[in-house]
């Protein structure tokens, strides 16, 4: 078993760390300030090739293996989280999707300019009462002539607002007692789609979510993602692959509170030292680095399985689970380090504090993904 990195990817790392630095550490904290959607970063992004890592050369991304992807997202969201949940969602949910289900025509017209950064993908399956219970959407889908008209409303859409593309979940019918759904490309301009809200959160202030409602909004047939029907598999299919990438996100952000945390407790005196020679604080640090080496091997091995066509449900939901808790540990640790000054807006801890929060909640919450993890194992016995 190699745990090692390979030169690719290692260089990979570089580069995405290096851009992150300068390209987006310098914009991140006024773009969160004012809630502003980072568009201008997202098409350096595509320009340097990270927007279209799950697009193939022929539809002109860079296609490169998942772990890859998650190293770039874990990179990006140690700098920016908001930044790294845009490149997750457009990656992991909209581009991977029409890639696996998406027909010719459909990848040759989203692709190319997604993985270039021209357009930007969303995705929505949740409504106001359809989170976890992802079964329960009450949005309908029906077919009149070449077209389908859908009706709902669908919240918590990350970059609903300012996505040129969307992909919704829709009941088009039932199958016994069970809802049978099926997905469409919604283009931001066709006729009928809202934006109804913006969400004030948290955090990931620059990740802008949107509520949208669907008023008789007409879909052209031949957006019909995949076969009329088959939505849920599109959906837990693409999910599991996005939730590693939360995961990533997770490792990023908490890498960042460590790495702020050793500085700081460096710096900082207490009763004459520097507060990093005190036990409980050389504690604290030693069990938040343990931690987090322990989330990103649990995500880089559920990238790497998934590379190899494994079913990866129950390990994707693992380094959901115990990254994004992680994350939430490991900021809570760096703010007591900090102290006063963590509670600031002054210092980074702060933000990061806010932005971790949501990490065992979106895509799935803590409570579901022991409910995955629980299933799968007593299906093995």
């Amino acid at each position: 078993m190699n745990f090692e990195l390979s030169q690719d990817q290692l260089l990979l790392k570089e580069m995405v760390r290096d851009f992150a630095l300068k390209e987006i550490a310098p914009k991140a904290r006024e773009l969160e300030d004012k809630h502003e959607f980072p568009r201008e970063i997202l098409n350096k992004l595509g320009e340097i090739g990270i927007l279209g890592m799950t697009v193939p050369p022929e539809y002109e991304g860079i296609k490169t293996d998942t772990l890859s992807l998650i190293i770039a997202i874990e990179e990006v969201s140690r700098i920016s989280p908001s930044v790294g949940v845009i490149v997750s969602v457009h990656c992991s949910l909209f581009c991977n999707a029409i890639f696996k289900f998406g027909n010719k025509k459909q990848k040759e017209k989203y692709l190319p300019p997604a993985a270039k950064g021209k357009i930007i993908g969303a995705f929505s399956l949740t409504e106001p009462e359809a989170g976890s219970d992802a079964t329960n959407l009450k949005t309908k889908a029906e077919r009149e002539g070449d077209y389908f008209i859908l009706n709902g409303t669908k919240s918590w859409v990350t970059t609903g607002n300012d996505a040129e593309a969307i992909i919704i979940f829709a009941v088009t019918g039932l199958e016994g007692a069970r809802k049978r759904l099926s997905a469409f490309i919604v283009e931001k301009n066709f006729p009928g789609l809202h934006i109804s809200k913006i969400e004030e959160k948290m955090g990931l202030h620059s990740s802008v979510t949107a509520e949208l409602v669907l008023e008789d909004c007409r879909v052209p047939s031949e957006n019909l993602l995949g076969e009329e029907g088959k939505g849920a598999t599109i959906a837990f299919h693409c999910l599991d692959c996005s939730r590693i990438g939360i995961a990533a996100q997770s490792v990023g952000v908490a890498e960042r509170a460590l790495e702020e945390s050793i500085k700081y407790s460096l710096q900082r005196q207490a009763f004459g030292k520097k507060i990093s020679e005190f036990q409980s604080i050389q504690f604290m640090i030693a069990d938040m680095a343990t931690e987090i080496e322990a989330a990103r091997l649990l995500t880089y091995r559920a990238a790497d399985l998934y590379d190899r066509r494994k079913k990866i449900s129950k390990e994707a939901s693992m380094a959901k689970l115990f990254a994004s808790e992680v994350a939430n540990r490991v900021v809570y640790r760096a703010l007591q380090i900090h102290g006063g000054y963590g509670y600031s807006k002054e210092f980074t801890i702060e933000q990061l504090y806010r932005d971790a929060r949501v990490f065992p909640i979106y895509e799935g919450t803590s409570e579901i993904q022991r409910i995955v993890i629980s299933r799968s194992l007593l299906s093995e016995m």
